[in-house]
């Protein structure tokens, strides 16, 4: 009888140690499961950052880029207009070029009655007369960031088959050297004349080339065709 009991009692601490063993196997694939999925999950998270930073990068090249392609091929458009329609000019071909606007103010302005050619003592008849009474000071002759255009429009009317003056100032107190520049006017029946070329002389850097009349009506179709015609 007794060895009948022990033999039962050593089956039964046999199968207790099955148990435990069975369970500490089964722990130990538990958690070396658990240590590959952590391993993964790191591994992915790792690659998700990794692709994350290229794309940062890439993306980071590419505003450089387009903002370097922002600073190049700057247009400013500047003009003195007495009556309006230099200024009409100016503003069409600013929206077509997509250039800056700067308009050339006399620190003493013009009123209808300075400008009255007719009236050989109104004030253009008189610096016409006497060209010691050119010298028009602006408001402002100098335009911030000036160095960053690469093409420069200057308008103007056409006083006695010249660039009005006040428009002098502007072109004596600046460096060209680099730019092209493109001179435009407007007259009810003048031509260009010699004005773009005299406005070169008194520069005396950049690279102007031939510009253009406008009549005193001109609308954005007829300037349109002339920009189109210098392929800038």
């Amino acid at each position: 009888m007794m060895k009948r009991k022990k033999i039962i009692w050593i089956m039964a601490a046999c199968a207790a140690l099955g148990v435990m063993a069975g369970c500490g196997s089964g722990g130990g694939e538990t958690t070396a499961a658990t240590e590959a999925q952590t391993t993964a999950g790191e591994t992915e998270s790792s690659s998700a950052e990794e692709s994350s930073s290229a794309e940062t990068g890439e993306s980071s090249a590419e505003e450089a880029a387009a903002e370097a392609a922002d600073g190049e091929g700057k247009t400013l458009v500047v003009y003195y207009s007495a009556t309006g329609n230099t200024e009409n000019v100016a503003n069409y071909i600013a929206d077509i070029t997509g250039g800056d606007l700067f308009e050339l103010e006399p620190v003493e302005p013009y009123t209808d009655e300075d400008l009255n050619w007719t009236d050989e003592n109104s004030r253009v008849s008189m610096e016409h007369a006497d060209e010691s009474l050119r010298d028009v000071e602006l408001v402002s002759a100098t335009v911030d960031g000036f160095e960053d255009y690469d093409t420069v429009f200057i308008g103007y009317p056409i006083w006695w088959g010249i660039a009005a003056w006040p428009v002098d100032q502007f072109v004596e107190s600046n460096d060209f050297t680099g730019k092209t520049v493109i001179p435009f006017c407007t007259s009810s029946s003048s031509g260009l004349g010699q004005s773009g070329e005299l406005l070169a002389e008194m520069a005396g850097t950049g690279d102007w080339v031939e510009g253009m009349r406008f009549n005193s009506g001109a609308v954005e179709a007829d300037v349109q065709e002339w920009i189109d015609s210098l392929g800038l």
